[in-house]
C-alpha cells in the first residue's frame, strides 16, 4: 500500500488483507538497514486477527521515496503524518531497535492518538560505539557483518523464519547489504545508526506518553542491552518481557514474541 506524505510516497505492508482505516490500527517501525519485511509474520497475524495493519518503510527505506530525515524527531513526526493520509485517528505502535526509538517519541507527540507503545530490543540511550562508527565509516559492509553477528544469540539459530531451512543470519545480512546499496551516494548504515547514538529526548519523550507501555527484550542482546532498559522502563511505567533471544528477535524467536505483542495488546 502507497501513502502520500509530505507529497512523497510512502510503503505500507498490510499483512495481506487491504488496510481498514476503521479497526483497531497497529503500526511497525523497523530498525535500523531494515524495511517492513521484518515485521511480517507479526503483521500477517495482527491483519487476519482484526487489526488493520501498517508495516512500515521510513523514508529512503525499501520502497519508500528519500529523502533520508535526519533525526528521530522527524520520523516522528512522519509517522504521525502517515496515519493523518491514512485516515487513522489513533494507534498502537511497535517498534524494533531504532524503530522503538520512533515509536517513543512519537507517542510522546501525540499521547491522545497512542494506545499501546511497544518496544521491541531496545535500549535508552541507545549508544554506539566509537568502533563501529569508524567501521561504518570505512568499510560499511564490514561493519553489516559486525552487527550481523551481534543481532543473534547462536551461531547456528534454529530456521524458524520464515520456515524450515531458512537461515536467518544469511537473511539479515542480504536485507541490510539490500537497504545499503539503495542510494549508492549515501553511507544508509552510518545514517541510522548516528539517528540512534544522537537521540537524548528518551526519558523526557517517556514523561509524556499517556498509554500503556511493554518491553520485549532478548536476554542475549548484545547490540541493545537490556541492562540499559532500567530507566526507560521505570518512566514509562512499562511491562517488561524477556526472551530467550538476541536482537533480531522476531526471526530468532518469533512465536514467543507474537505471544508477548498479544498479551500487550489485550
Amino acid at each position: 500500500m502507497m501513502i502520500d506524505v509530505n507529497g512523497r510516497k510512502a510503503y505500507a505492508y498490510t499483512g495481506g488483507k487491504p488496510f481498514d482505516p476503521t479497526l483497531p490500527c497497529l503500526v511497525f517501525i523497523h530498525g535500523a538497514l531494515h524495511d517492513h519485511s521484518v515485521w511480517t509474520l507479526l503483521a500477517r497475524w495482527a491483519a487476519h486477527h482484526g487489526y488493520g495493519v501498517l508495516a512500515v518503510d521510513q523514508p529512503g527505506h525499501g520502497r519508500s521515496d528519500g529523502p533520508l530525515l535526519p533525526d528521530v524527531e522527524s520520523l516522528a513526526d512522519w509517522v504521525l503524518a502517515l496515519l493523518d493520509n491514512a485516515d487513522v485517528q489513533d494507534a498502537s505502535l511497535v517498534g524494533h531497535s531504532m524503530g522503538s526509538l520512533v515509536a517513543l517519541e512519537a507517542a510522546s507527540r501525540a499521547p491522545e492518538r497512542i494506545r499501546r507503545l511497544v518496544m521491541i530490543a531496545t535500549a535508552y540511550p541507545m549508544k554506539v560505539s566509537d568502533a563501529l562508527f569508524s567501521t561504518a565509516r570505512d568499510n560499511p559492509m564490514k561493519a553489516i557483518d559486525m552487527v550481523n553477528a551481534f543481532s543473534f544469540s547462536t551461531t547456528a539459530s534454529k530456521p524458524s523464519y520464515p520456515g524450515p531451512g531458512m537461515w536467518l543470519h544469511g537473511a539479515n545480512q542480504v536485507l541490510m547489504r539490500r537497504m545499503q546499496a539503495l542510494d549508492a551516494g549515501t553511507n544508509l548504515f552510518l545514517h541510522d545508526f548516528t539517528l540512534c547514538d544522537r537521540y537524548t529526548h528518551g526519558l523526557e519523550a517517556a514523561a509524556r506518553v499517556r498509554c500503556p507501555a511493554c518491553l520485549i527484550l532478548g536476554e542475549r542482546d548484545q547490540m541493545t542491552s537490556p541492562k540499559a532498559t532500567r530507566d526507560i522502563a521505570a518512566a514509562l511505567k512499562a511491562k517488561t518481557v524477556v526472551l530467550s533471544g538476541g536482537h533480531s528477535l522476531m526471526q530468532e524467536v518469533p512465536d514467543a514474541v507474537l505471544n508477548a505483542l498479544r498479551a500487550a495488546l489485550a
